[in-house]
C-alpha cells in the first residue's frame, strides 16, 4: 500500500532506484524468455521427429521378431537372446541451454557385430540377426528420445518460471513502485505548497511587524516635532 510508504525524498529515490533496476530486470527476462521459447520449439520439432522415428523403429522391431518367432520358434529367439554378455552401457552428461541444464545421454556397445551377440553363427539365423538389428536401432532411438524428451521438460519447466517471474514485475512489483513513487511525488509536492503557503504568511506578517514599528516610530517622533517648533517661536 502507498499510504505505508514515509513521503520522504530519501525513500523517493530509493523507489526510483528500485525502479530502474525491476525495468532492467523485466527487459532482460523478458529476452531470455522468448530465447527459451525458440530454443524449446526448436526441441519440439527435434521431439516431434524422434517420436516419429520410435514409432517406425518399434513397430519394426515387432515385426521383425515375430518373423523371426515363426521361422525360427521361440525356443531359438529367447536362446540367442540369452547368449547376449555385453549389455550397453548409459552415461549420462549435461549441458547448458541459455541457463537451462539438461542431460546429455551417450551410450555404448547397443550396436554389435555378429560375433559380439554372444549366440555366433551357427546357432542363429537371418531373421534373428535381423530381429537383432532391428532392436538395436530402436534402443538407440530410445535412448535419444529419452534425452530429447528430458530437455524438452526442462526447457518447458523454466519457460513457465521465467515467465511468472515476468508476470511479477509486470503486474505486481512494477505497478506497486510506480503507486507508491506516485504517492511520494503528490505527497512532497503538498508539502512544497505548505510550506511555500507558511514562508509567505511568516514574510506578510514580518512585513506587517516592520510597518506597525515604522508608524509607531513616526507616531512618537511627532510630540518632539511639536515642541521643537514651538521652541523656536
Amino acid at each position: 500500500m502507498a499510504e505505508d510508504v514515509k513521503p520522504t525524498r530519501k525513500n523517493l529515490m530509493a523507489i526510483e532506484d528500485r525502479i530502474e533496476l525491476s525495468e532492467r530486470g523485466h527487459d532482460t527476462l523478458e529476452q531470455k524468455r522468448d530465447g527459451l521459447i525458440m530454443e524449446f520449439m526448436d526441441i519440439l520439432d527435434q521431439a516431434q521427429d524422434v517420436r516419429s522415428e520410435l514409432s517406425d523403429d518399434y513397430q519394426n522391431a515387432q515385426h521383425k521378431i515375430n518373423m523371426a518367432r515363426a521361422m525360427e520358434g521361440d525356443v531359438a529367439v529367447r536362446g540367442a537372446a540369452a547368449a547376449l554378455k555385453e549389455h550397453p552401457e548409459i552415461t549420462t552428461q549435461s549441458k547448458n541451454i541459455m541457463g537451462v541444464v539438461v542431460p546429455q545421454i551417450e551410450s555404448s556397445r547397443v550396436k554389435k557385430s555378429l560375433d559380439q551377440r554372444g549366440y555366433g553363427l551357427l546357432g542363429s539365423s537371418a531373421r534373428i540377426d535381423e530381429a537383432a538389428d532391428a532392436y538395436e536401432e530402436l534402443l538407440e532411438t530410445i535412448i535419444l528420445a529419452a534425452e530429447v524428451e528430458t530437455a524438452m521438460k526442462k526447457m518447458l519447466e523454466e519457460i513457465e518460471t521465467t515467465k511468472r517471474r515476468v508476470n511479477a514485475l509486470e503486474f505486481k512489483l512494477l505497478p506497486d513502485l510506480y503507486e507508491n513513487k506516485e504517492y511520494i511525488e503528490q505527497k512532497l509536492e503538498e508539502q512544497e505548497r505548505e510550506e511555500i503557503f507558511r514562508l509567505k504568511k511568516i514574510k506578510a506578517k514580518k512585513e506587517e511587524e516592520e510597518k506597525e514599528a515604522r508608524e509607531a516610530e513616526a507616531a512618537a517622533a511627532e510630540p518632539d516635532e511639536v515642541e521643537r517648533v514651538s521652541a523656536d517661536d
